[in-house]
């Protein structure tokens, strides 16, 4: 099998494989729809090419299978969706309190409950906020396309390594299951590979044992580890922000998306710009770091801003707090698994017009 070769693959499948390129050496996960081709995957050609793949009895002991392969030093993996997140997300606090990468993927489905299979982006304050309990954070890579898909794979693992702290690749159930070209770039993971002093390997005679935990019974040791950990995320804010811009250099409107909803979006900027409307987008890539800085800058420019989710609105609120009431922000979204139309988002940037036309027009 070649390296750099292009292919036309489905969401999950281009993860699945670039998960191999990458030099994963242990995936622990369960089936739910719509993200079960990246167990199947890898249960096929994973084990072919020396991966540890193995169907766990549950979503709860997947992640635990992860937080100990990672606290050994193992790069390893999970995938779910929606409600079997939710089932991980004590395992996920213990593995960022331990300080252990790894890589958990999230293709998100329409809830709130058992939901639906159909695409969500639902997960947002679930994924960007913590989602279990305590002061953490994961780096968070949001995909709008199945290229990405594949290549923020390698981007994730080597986040956790440099960081020591576990990344989330939050996608959705329509990127997972449609086909695209994907092209594999030419990676070698043993170049990419960190020093793991601090991992479970077996005790030689010239160090003390390493001991990974999240329990820590004193409180004035847990906020040192908590300060610790505040600290790190801070650097990740300073140094990993990642971000798109389109048309935003005369925009008069800006639209805010991410995911396969950016991907409309970039759809609606054509249609608004066709009708006389200087629209821009930024797509945040990173969820977090957020890249409120950039946001701020845009929209002290900005007449308003429309952001534009599935869901019921989460990330507006993150927009807001980056625009501190300089300008307008407006909301549209489709919630459920309803995935919105370029029309429908253009639509919103219309009626966003008028309205701040009507205010502007007040204000003299």
């Amino acid at each position: 099998m070649t390296v750099g070769d292009v292919r036309l693959m489905k969401g999950n499948e281009a993860l699945a494989e670039a998960a191999i390129r990458a030099g994963c050496q242990a995936y622990f996960g369960y089936p739910i729809t719509p993200q079960s081709e990246v167990l199947e995957y890898l249960a096929d050609e994973g084990r072919k090419r020396g991966m540890i793949v193995l169907q766990a009895e549950s979503e709860v002991a997947s992640i635990n299978m992860v937080y100990g392969a990672a606290g050994a030093g193992a790069r390893v993996m999970t995938s779910s969706s929606s409600p079997g997140v939710s089932l991980m997300m004590e395992g996920i606090s213990y593995i960022a309190c331990a300080e252990l990468p790894c890589l958990i993927v999230n293709v998100s489905r329409g809830g709130p409950g058992l939901g639906t299979i159909q695409p969500s982006q639902g997960d947002y304050f679930q994924s960007v906020k913590g989602g279990g309990h305590g002061d953490y954070r994961l780096i968070v890579l949001a995909p709008s396309s199945v290229q990405e898909m594949a290549g923020f794979v390698y981007d994730a693992f080597d986040l956790a390594d440099r960081y020591r702290n576990p990344v989330m690749i939050l996608a959705d159930g329509a990127l997972g299951q449609m086909m695209e070209k994907v092209e594999f770039p030419a990676y070698d993971p043993a170049a990419h590979a960190v020093p793991k002093p601090w991992a479970t390997t077996g005790k030689p005679a010239s160090r003390p044992a390493n001991v990974i935990t999240s329990l820590h019974m004193l409180a004035e040791q847990m906020e040192e580890v908590n300060h610790k950990l505040q600290a790190k995320y801070r650097l990740i804010e300073e140094h990993e922000v990642r971000y798109e811009l389109l048309a935003t250099d005369d925009a008069d409107y800006l639209i805010v998306a991410f995911g396969l909803a950016a991907r409309i979006a970039h759809r609606a900027v054509q249609v608004a710009r066709a009708h006389g409307h200087r629209v821009g987008l930024i797509r945040p890539i990173t969820l977090f770091p957020y890249p409120h800085a950039i946001i701020r800058s845009l929209a002290e420019r900005m007449k308003g801003v429309l952001v534009v989710e599935m869901n019921a609105g989460q990330m507006v609120e993150d927009v807001r707090l980056a625009v501190e009431g300089r300008v307008p922000v407006k909301f549209y979204g489709r919630m459920g698994g309803v995935i919105p139309s370029p029309d429908e988002v253009a639509h919103a940037v219309e009626q966003m017009v008028g309205q701040t036309s009507d205010v502007s027009m007040e204000a003299h």
